[in-house]
């Protein structure tokens, strides 16, 4: 029988998972010694290499001695919590890797909440320690204070401490020590982590915590072997959630090593392998022995918290850029993506519209970034959030927020949350001059919050959050101040016109950019909307002018991404998203609905 550590990778984001695990996977000799291996080798996506973050976990497995560890790293990002919640059911130890200067953040304290529902003993990493300003002591103490707040077991408390320096390709048990390998990290994996319960004996259990899939063998579910053994070729049952069974062979059965996947014969109880062969395999599903078939319990993933309505482009540019603009086109490619993303949901709205939820605005975002690269066109309008009634109380999700702000900026931080209804719990100064505050926030309230924060604190702030709870919902929260510059005519920009319209506000566009009626091209100054002409050319006239006309000098416009967008519109402005721009426009093109809409609204106030 072999020898096997199943593990998970956990920690906030950036504080350097994945660039632990490439380190373990160089130094147990996985790698062949000619192979070339990028850096962050397992972020493998396109988006997750730009942007350096984990989206997906992933899994991978290496060999030490005579054991085989799987590994999976799971993404730092509250918004891909249901990622992390369903793997930490599927190992058996979790390493929690700690910045050694940030400390415990909010991402930390969910994913350990978790892993110690679960029962896991958490192997503790102090990250970093290689950073100016590290305090590894004071971070150990917040790990401890931590454990001891989620009600840790006396087992769980006694926690093995590790420090280490992952982009340096080293661990150590004390801080004295010499600074050499990964040798002690992979000693505390092997000792500290308990093997896997259940028999390769005993009749075949195993449950799908992911999907994958093939051109080839079509949908691939990779799965944990709790009990018996997985046989290529042979029949097994899969059982739903909902309890409907159905019949069907392994015709393909595949392991892990490294980066690769390798064709296997059979598997045993505590592996973790990716099984072809049912065509409607799904996440949460039972693998089990068709005589006897002992269902495993479904996964229960947090319910999504926003929602955003996705519907097709009708604006007057609407076909010009994209190849995917019909609404069946649209529909299948969110249906695709709801067979794999468990944590999102997507109901259709008819008239042409989808109302797609997740856990955060990050989330939502990503997939509208996959989709326009995709050659997708759609329009998405203002984030909102999912509440829910309970006993006839209106109820909404609130975050735990935790701000990091140099000293003389905590004034505006603590103002700005304060109009967005956050309550300040915590106020912490940190050792390198900057002060700790913490809030929590209705979901409501962060939306758009980030730009306006980072401009506040000149760039310098740093705010994560994550899920705390549905509450009581608090009233309305204020969002954003200065109102909209509105194109009043379509066709293309024209420098001049744009030159006296910088003195309206920040402009969205540069000259020769394709605008219509009704589009947003840029934020006044003031509160309310302004209708403007950005096509109004300079007037010719016979008459001499009494000296040379002044070069335009043009400020750089603001550069729209989508989700500076996301963060920025109001509820009467979309997103037009194709595979080449990012516009914003007015729900209503026509400038008469359009006062008659903020009359009725002023009125109904």
């Amino acid at each position: 029988m072999q020898k096997i550590k199943n593990i998970a990778v956990i920690a906030h984001v950036d504080h350097g998972k994945t660039t632990l695990v490439d380190q373990l996977l160089q130094q147990s000799g996985t790698y062949a010694a000619h192979e070339e291996v990028q850096e962050r080798a397992m972020d493998s996506n396109e988006i997750e290499m730009e942007r350096g973050i984990t989206i997906l976990s992933k899994n991978t497995a290496i060999t030490y001695g005579e054991h085989k560890v799987n590994i999976i790293d799971t993404p730092g990002h509250a918004d891909f919590g249901g990622e992390v919640e369903r793997v930490l059911k599927m190992v058996d130890g979790v390493l929690l890797l700690v910045d050694a200067q940030e400390g415990v953040m909010p991402q930390t304290k969910f994913v350990l909440k978790k892993a110690i529902a679960f029962g896991l003993i958490p192997v503790v990493v102090i990250n970093k320690i290689d950073k100016d300003g590290s305090d590894p002591e004071r971070v150990l103490d917040e790990v401890f204070d931590l454990l001891v707040a989620l009600d840790a077991n006396e087992e769980q408390l006694e926690f093995p401490v590790l420090y280490a320096a992952a982009r340096d390709g080293y661990a150590k048990w004390e801080m004295e020590d010499e600074s050499k390998d990964m040798t002690p990290l992979f000693e505390a994996i092997i000792d500290k982590v308990p093997y896997p319960q259940g028999s390769p004996d005993a009749d075949t259990q195993a449950q799908v915590f992911t999907l994958d899939s093939d051109n080839f063998v079509g949908r691939i579910g990779i799965t944990r072997i709790f009990n018996g053994k997985v046989k290529k070729g042979d029949e097994y049952l899969l059982v739903k959630a909902d309890g409907s069974k159905t019949k069907s062979r392994v015709s393909k059965l595949i392991g892990f090593k490294g980066l690769d996947r390798i064709d296997i014969e059979e598997a045993e109880a505590g592996d973790i392998v990716a099984i072809a062969g049912f065509a409607d395999i799904d996440v949460g599903d039972s693998v089990c022995d068709p005589q006897n078939p002992v269902a495993l319990d479904p996964m229960h993933v947090e319910e999504p918290t926003l929602s955003v309505i996705m519907s097709v482009n009708n604006g007057p540019l609407a076909g010009q850029e994209g190849k995917h603009v019909t609404s069946n086109k649209i529909k299948e490619r969110l249906e695709k993506e709801m067979e794999t993303n468990i944590a999102m949901r997507m109901e259709p709205m008819g008239d042409a519209s989808f109302k797609v939820s997740g856990r955060g605005e990050l989330q939502i975002g990503i997939l509208a970034e996959n989709m326009r690269r995709e050659g997708f066109e759609f329009m998405l309008a203002r984030p909102e959030v999912v509440t829910k009634e309970e006993n006839g109380v209106k109820m909404e999700p609130f975050e735990h927020l935790v701000v990091d702000v140099p000293e003389e900026f905590q004034g505006v931080a603590i103002e700005k949350l304060g109009k967005r209804k956050a309550n300040m719990t915590q106020l912490t100064p940190m050792p390198d001059g900057t002060v700790r505050l913490e809030f929590e926030i209705p979901a409501r309230g962060l939306i758009g919050f980030r730009n306006e924060f980072l401009t506040d604190t000149k760039g310098e702030g740093i705010m994560n959050h994550s899920y705390l709870e549905y509450r009581a919902y608090s009233g309305k929260v204020e969002s954003r101040t200065p109102g909209a510059l509105v194109s009043m005519d379509d066709g293309e920009a024209v420098a001049f016109s744009i030159f006296n319209l910088q003195a309206r506000g920040i402009m969205f566009i540069s000259p020769q950019d394709k605008v219509y009626s009704g589009m947003v091209i840029g934020e006044s100054a003031r509160p309310g909307d302004l209708d403007v002409n950005p096509l109004k050319g300079k007037a010719l006239t016979n008459m001499r002018t009494s000296g040379a006309d002044d070069a335009i000098k043009l400020v750089v416009p603001r550069k729209i991404t989508l989700e500076s967008a996301m963060e920025w519109i109001e509820d009467d402005e979309l997103i037009e998203i194709t595979p080449e721009s990012v516009r914003i426009r007015k729900k209503s093109l026509d400038p008469v609905v359009r006062k008659r809409l903020a009359r009725d609204k002023k009125n109904a106030k």
